[in-house]
């Protein structure tokens, strides 16, 4: 019974991001949704912007992204920016869990991110802010079409029953 357990906590989602606009769920791998949402199974979660793209009638589409060696990507989650501006860095910010809680980690982007309205890195210096279930995340400068909801599920957790 405990490896049953052990299976079922460490696949079911740690958190996710939930995509808040059209332009938003357009710059993410359509197999990464659940719905609107991208599940996060584990931490740091890195994000930023996919770097290989073609114009398509116009537009910019992702080019499948060929694995060469072992080595861990630079991001799980691979954004493409269709903006003239762009507004994500190629390795833009990342999503911790620590022992007192979530936080949003810039990686030297160059123009940063905003959670509920705050400023975070931006112009190649980084910083980094705490998050919490329900913050909004815009990824990029002033206008970004770039928009997350940060989900938790702290207050659910998998209990084991006694048999």
């Amino acid at each position: 019974m405990d490896d049953k357990l052990t299976i079922l906590a460490e696949s079911l989602p740690k958190a996710m991001l939930q995509a808040l606009n059209p332009e938003t769920i357009g710059a993410v791998p359509h197999t990464l949704f659940r719905g609107d949402l991208i599940v996060i199974s584990r931490f740091p979660y890195k994000i930023g912007r996919e770097s290989r793209v073609t114009k398509i009638d116009g537009r910019l589409e992702r080019i499948e992204r060929l694995k060469k060696d072992d080595s861990p990507p630079n991001n799980d989650l691979y954004l493409v920016d269709r903006g003239h501006c762009l507004n994500i860095s190629r390795e833009h910010f990342q999503i911790e869990k620590r022992e007192n809680g979530y936080f949003l980690v810039d990686r030297g982007s160059a123009c940063g991110t905003k959670i509920a309205g705050v400023n975070i890195g931006g112009d190649d210096r980084g910083g980094s802010a705490e998050l919490h279930d329900g913050d909004i995340i815009a990824v990029g400068a002033v206008g970004t079409p770039y928009i997350f909801r940060f989900i938790t599920f702290d207050e659910y957790c998998l209990v084991r029953r006694e048999a």
